[in-house]
């Protein structure tokens, strides 16, 4: 088992390496390790695992709300790699028994968490189950709850009972600057929303582009409390993982 003391160690050694060197000690260190994307600019950790590893896992949320672009963004990826990308969906009959209760914007009257709770939260704990480890494209620049990601982490809050569980953050340390110059210099292939001023991208009914000066987080969920932007994949970053 990796201790907390661990944990800190490796954080420390690699406070000041590259994101690719990060991703290789996740996908050397563990042999049961995925690739969590999400169809925005995290496709910069496809770019490197594609390098990396003949075969990485890299899976996906299809929710069922997703933009089409997103859809034919993740689809544009899979075939410019060369890489299989796993499609995770929700319960069907959790996903129905909430849409025939509360319709299909129920989010806009009682908050997102419940309908990301089905779409999301869920077949992801579902996907973490099976491996030891998982790659997720978080910045401590996307959002005031994230200022404190660390590039190595337990992840109590998705680990199935009685199991350990590592995220791995290869992107903590970068800007969006940082990110962006390196998609271009590589010419990697992005989300045309990018483009029309969506900045963070998730389902289409909750995401919006925003304008100048305004922070990316502030066109998810914009009808809610303006800090509190996380559909619950990732309560760790949370003082209080219940949160």
């Amino acid at each position: 088992m990796t201790s907390q003391s661990d944990i800190d160690a490796l954080n420390s050694r690699l406070q000041d390496a590259a994101p690719r060197d990060i991703m290789q000690e996740a996908l050397q260190g563990f042999e049961r390790v995925a690739l969590s994307f999400s169809g925005a600019e995290d496709v910069l950790l496809v770019h490197f695992a594609a390098r990396m590893d003949p075969k990485p896992q890299i899976f996906t949320l299809e929710t069922g709300r997703l933009h089409p672009a997103t859809l034919r963004f993740l689809d544009k990826v899979r075939s410019h790699y060369g890489l299989q990308i796993e499609m995770l969906y929700p319960d069907g009959k959790a996903l129905e028994k909430l849409v025939s209760s509360k319709g299909l914007f129920s989010f806009y009257e009682d908050g997102h968490e419940e309908c990301c709770g089905i779409r999301k939260v869920e077949p992801l704990r579902r996907k973490l189950a099976t491996v030891d480890a998982w790659i997720t494209g978080q910045r401590r620049d996307q959002s005031p709850s994230r200022l404190d990601v660390p590039l190595v982490e337990l992840d109590g809050a998705n680990a199935a009972p009685g199991s350990q569980l590592l995220k791995f953050n290869p992107l903590a340390n970068w800007t969006s600057s940082q990110v962006w110059e390196t998609i271009r210099l590589l010419e990697i292939p992005y989300n045309p929303l990018h483009d029309q001023g969506y900045i963070s991208i998730g389902c289409e009914p909750c995401t919006r582009p925003v304008g100048p000066g305004q922070h990316e987080r502030e066109g998810r969920w914009w009808w809610e409390e303006a800090t509190i932007k996380e559909c619950g994949l990732h309560r760790s970053n949370l003082a209080d993982p219940d949160a």
